[in-house]
């Protein structure tokens, strides 16, 4: 089978499209036609060596397919069932051996392409909005990277919560993404320092919660766009890692919280995995969650897919098809 697999880190170009054996499922694993595969920033972090994996290894963790084969013990799933999957590496592939508990029946009214865009983003911005900081009616949040593939999920979330919803984003394309899936302001930070406008926007009060994805560039500011009892968090480092802070800081600021979650803590057992998926899937096919997922690269052109996602040229979910 084919597979993009990286043996050195580095840049988009250390992504190798080559030839290897299908994987064999053991007892408890099942077998994964994968039909779509999801591009998120922890694929580039792991190409680059950012986030230290083994090498060699086949890149992604997420995907949406059909079940090809089962081991001996599986018992909830079967051959051609529909699925979908995150936190398991090798999705950059045509096929995909899974852990039977880490994967989740796909409703047929979700496409394979969105199962893929569900399950890491989805379940990503369900884990930030229902439980990291549960957001509540009233509430005020500031989201940064708004037209992302998680921001515009956490956008919609926020607004089902009944709060305020303040995004950031680099043009006015993505202006109009944030605004349309429910933004109340959208700052060009491009164009307008965006602390001094959350501030004006706020009458100067902060927000309860800021979700920040880009890390190094923003997170000092947005710290400062807090109120007081406030929640930093911090899931991503599409600028840079955030290598200095003082902790001491938070408590002149406003006896602040911070937090560095991620998903893989969030959907560590089955219940927890059904229920962000569940939620998620039962919203997209109830039309209360719309996800955008129009950039589509051929699995032989991931190296083009990583260059597009880490130039800002993409909006929304990036797939690879197998």
């Amino acid at each position: 089978m084919k597979a993009v697999r990286v043996k050195e880190y580095g840049g988009p170009e250390a992504m190798c499209y080559e030839d290897i054996d299908v994987p064999s499922p053991g007892a408890n694993d099942v077998l994964v036609k994968v039909e779509a595969a999801g591009i998120n920033f922890i694929d580039t972090y792991q190409r680059s060596g950012l986030y230290q994996i083994p090498l060699p290894a086949t890149l992604g963790l997420e995907a949406g397919g059909i079940v090809e084969e089962v081991g001996s013990d599986v018992s909830l799933f079967k051959a051609g069932d529909r699925v979908a999957y995150t936190n398991v590496a090798g999705a950059y592939a045509e096929y995909a051996s899974v852990p039977e508990d880490k994967l989740v029946a796909l409703p047929d009214g979700v496409s394979f392409a969105e199962g893929a865009a569900a399950m890491l983003q989805g379940c990503t911005a369900h884990y930030l909005s229902q439980s990291t900081y549960k957001i509540k009616s009233g509430d005020s949040c500031l989201i940064h990277a708004a037209a992302g593939g998680v921001g515009l999920l956490l956008i919609q979330m926020a607004k089902m919560a009944g709060a305020s919803v303040i995004g950031t984003v680099s043009t006015e394309e993505k202006a109009e993404l944030a605004r349309a899936a429910g933004a109340d302001e959208v700052i060009l930070y491009s164009e307008t320092d965006f602390e001094t406008e959350v501030k004006r926007i706020t009458d100067g009060k902060g927000v309860n919660v800021a979700y920040d994805s880009v890390g190094k560039t923003t997170f000092d500011k947005s710290i400062d766009c807090l109120q007081r009892l406030g929640y930093m968090v911090l899931y991503g480092n599409a600028s840079g890692p955030v290598t200095e802070f003082n902790p001491a800081t938070l408590g002149p600021k406003g006896s602040l919280f911070l937090t560095r979650p991620t998903l893989f803590d969030y959907v560590a057992d089955r219940e927890s995995l059904e229920w962000r998926s569940g939620d998620v899937f039962n919203w997209i096919a109830e039309g209360k969650l719309k996800l955008r997922v129009e950039h589509f690269f051929p699995l032989s052109e991931a190296e083009e897919a990583h260059r597009a996602l880490e130039g800002r040229k993409t909006t929304g979910k990036v797939i690879l098809t197998p």
